[in-house]
């Protein structure tokens, strides 16, 4: 005998929590809070451009994992010696994958150290993930980053924090402001040995 209920499973009948909001939107409204957090908490660490002391903390952390392999491998640490000191810097980096090339994005800019550094390095740096591989880090011409920033963006979507367009905006938006990125083209080191750096017989060039 029918009570005047509809049957069915709840969300052919559209249930919905009280109020009309349904578990998916309940699920959404989380999300995005959650995103605004992450998104305040990594300006907090980088407030300024610069590290504060938390963010030093996280970054030596992250970096020690990365050199022993942990994590995706696309996340590296990168091993620059410091400009004044001549000690070896290491802090983790995303690598960026654009036509099979590898890339290296500052997310905070031209005026952080790591990039300073690598200028004054003349881009001879190591990667590390599991494994130590030296490389050349050649920085590429602002009118091809827009595609590596993108990709980049992709990847590490929290560097949104830092870099005011959209992970999915069209490339138009990311040419305009390509400029204030400095993206690293991953080379083989001309001070690696062969066995220590792959080298094909093409020509290879950065992303156009």
């Amino acid at each position: 005998m029918s009570n005047g209920m509809e049957k069915g499973p709840p969300l052919a009948r559209g249930w919905c929590r009280p109020g009309g909001r349904g578990k998916g939107s309940a699920r959404s409204g989380k999300h995005a809070i959650f995103r605004r957090s992450t998104m305040v908490l990594q300006r907090w660490f980088y407030d300024g451009g610069r590290p504060n002391w938390m963010a030093r903390l996280l970054d030596r952390g992250t970096a020690a994992l990365s050199a022993r392999g942990a994590g995706p491998g696309y996340l590296v640490a990168l091993e620059v010696p410091g400009r004044r000191s001549g000690r070896t810097v290491s802090l983790p980096l995303v690598v960026a994958t654009v036509g099979g090339e590898r890339y290296l994005v500052s997310m905070l800019g031209e005026g952080v150290n790591w990039v300073r550094n690598v200028r004054a390095a003349g881009g001879e740096v190591a990667l590390r993930h599991g494994r130590r591989e030296e490389v050349r880090l050649e920085e590429i011409a602002v009118d091809r980053r827009a595609p590596v920033l993108k990709a980049y963006l992709q990847r590490a979507p929290n560097a949104g924090a830092h870099m005011p367009v959209h992970k999915d905006a069209p490339l138009a938006d990311f040419e305009r402001v390509a400029h204030r990125f400095p993206v690293f083209w991953v080379t083989p080191s001309h001070a690696a040995s062969p066995a220590s750096s792959a080298v094909d017989d093409e020509v290879r060039e950065p992303v156009q």
